[in-house]
C-alpha cells in the first residue's frame, strides 16, 4: 500500500474506564457498545503512548507488526465538573475481523482522576475530526513570504496572492483555510523562538508541521543535505517549546502542488492534500490531489534526533 507514516499520542482504552453508570468497571468502548450519561475518568498513572499508523488511500493500518487495520468508530463528547466538554476520537484496531484493541484520541487534555460524563456520541464525524488532527497548520499572525519578496501575515492572505516557494518560484494559493482548535494536549501548537532556526519572529504552528532544513554540515548524522523535521521533534522546553492553554487560530495554505514556502524566513511545506486530511477541507479544496514533492526518505525520524539538541544542531548545519 502507498501510506504515509503518522504518529499520534494516544491512551489505552483501558486507562479510561466508566466509575458510575450502566457500564461501570468498563473500558470506554465503540459507539455500540457506549450508554450515554455514563462517567469515566482517567487512570491516575496513566501516559499517553505513540501510536505508528500507515495512512494511505485504504485507509488506516499500523505501522508495525501484522499491519492490522485501524478505524475510526466515532467522536465523543465529555463532560466535567466544571461544565467544560472535551473531545475523544475512538480508535479500533482489527485483527481477523475481531477487535484487537480500543485507543482514545484526545482532542484536548484530559485530567487523571476526574470525572468525565458522556454527553454525546457522533459516528460521522470522526474521520473528519481526525484530518484536523493530522493537518499541518500556521497560527494566527505568521508571516509569509510573497512572490514580490515582502512578508505578510498569513489571516491577510487570499486565494490568487502568490507567494514564494523554494523550487517553484512564484505560485497562487489556491485556499485558505482556518479552525480555531484547543491548545491542550498534544495538539498545543510549538513554539519556535525568533532566530532560533534564523526565523524573523516567533513562529507558532501546529505539532506535526514539517519544516525544510538544508544542512551545509551534516551535523545530525543523517548522511544528506535535505532533511524535513517535525516541529514537535524539535521541542526543547526553552527556545523550542509547546504552548498550552486557551484557543489557537490555525490556517493552512493550499497551492497547486506540495511545495516548501517561507513562514518568519523558515522554509515549512505548504497543505498536502491527501487521503490522510482531505476528509477536513471542502469540496473545492478537498479536490486536490497532491503528490509530495519531497521524496519521505527527507523527513527525519524522532529516534535518530539528539534529543533536546535538535534545534540548535540544526540551526547550526544551516549557518551560512
Amino acid at each position: 500500500m502507498n501510506a504515509d507514516v503518522l504518529t499520534i499520542e494516544v491512551f489505552p482504552a483501558t486507562d479510561f474506564v466508566a466509575t458510575a453508570g450502566v457500564t461501570v468497571g468498563e473500558a470506554l468502548s465503540f459507539a455500540d457498545e457506549l450508554v450515554m450519561d455514563d462517567t469515566y475518568q482517567l487512570a491516575a498513572l496513566a501516559k499517553v503512548q505513540p501510536l505508528a499508523l500507515l495512512s494511505g488511500p485504504d485507509g488506516l493500518c499500523m505501522a508495525e507488526g501484522a499491519q492490522n487495520e485501524v478505524h475510526l468508530d466515532s467522536c465523543v463528547t465529555l463532560m466535567a465538573r466544571d461544565g467544560g466538554t472535551h473531545d475523544i476520537l475512538v480508535l479500533v484496531e482489527t485483527s481477523a475481523d475481531t477487535v484487537a484493541n480500543i485507543y482514545i484520541l484526545p482532542l484536548g487534555e484530559l485530567s487523571p482522576s476526574q470525572d468525565y460524563r458522556l454527553v454525546g456520541v457522533a459516528r460521522h464525524t470522526a474521520t473528519r475530526r481526525f484530518a484536523e488532527a493530522a493537518s499541518g497548520s500556521f497560527a494566527r499572525g505568521t508571516h509569509i513570504t510573497m512572490g514580490d519578496g515582502n512578508m505578510r501575515p498569513i489571516e491577510t492572505l487570499q486565494p490568487g496572492d502568490l507567494v514564494l516557494t523554494r523550487d517553484a518560484g512564484k505560485q497562487p494559493i489556491r485556499w485558505v483555510g482556518q479552525a480555531t482548535l484547543r491548545a491542550t494536549g498534544s495538539f498545543a501548537p510549538v513554539v519556535i523562538t525568533k532566530g532560533v532556526l534564523h526565523n524573523e519572529n516567533d513562529l507558532v504552528l501546529r505539532p506535526d508541521h514539517r519544516l525544510f532544513v538544508y544542512q551545509r554540515a551534516d551535523r545530525i548524522g543523517v548522511g544528506r543535505a535535505e532533511v524535513l523535521v517535525k516541529a514537535r521533534h524539535l521541542v526543547n522546553g526553552d527556545s523550542v517549546r509547546r504552548r498550552r492553554g486557551g484557543f489557537v487560530d490555525y490556517f493552512q495554505l493550499i497551492l497547486d502542488e506540495h511545495f516548501i514556502i517561507y513562514a518568519e524566513g523558515i522554509a515549512a511545506e505548504s497543505h498536502l492534500v491527501d487521503p490522510r486530511t482531505r476528509a477536513a477541507l471542502p469540496a473545492e479544496a478537498g479536490a486536490f490531489d497532491h503528490r509530495q514533492n519531497l521524496p519521505q526518505e527527507y523527513e527525519v525520524k524522532d529516534h535518530i534526533l539528539p534529543s533536546g539538541r535538535a534545534a540548535d544542531l540544526l540551526r547550526k548545519s544551516s549557518a551560512h
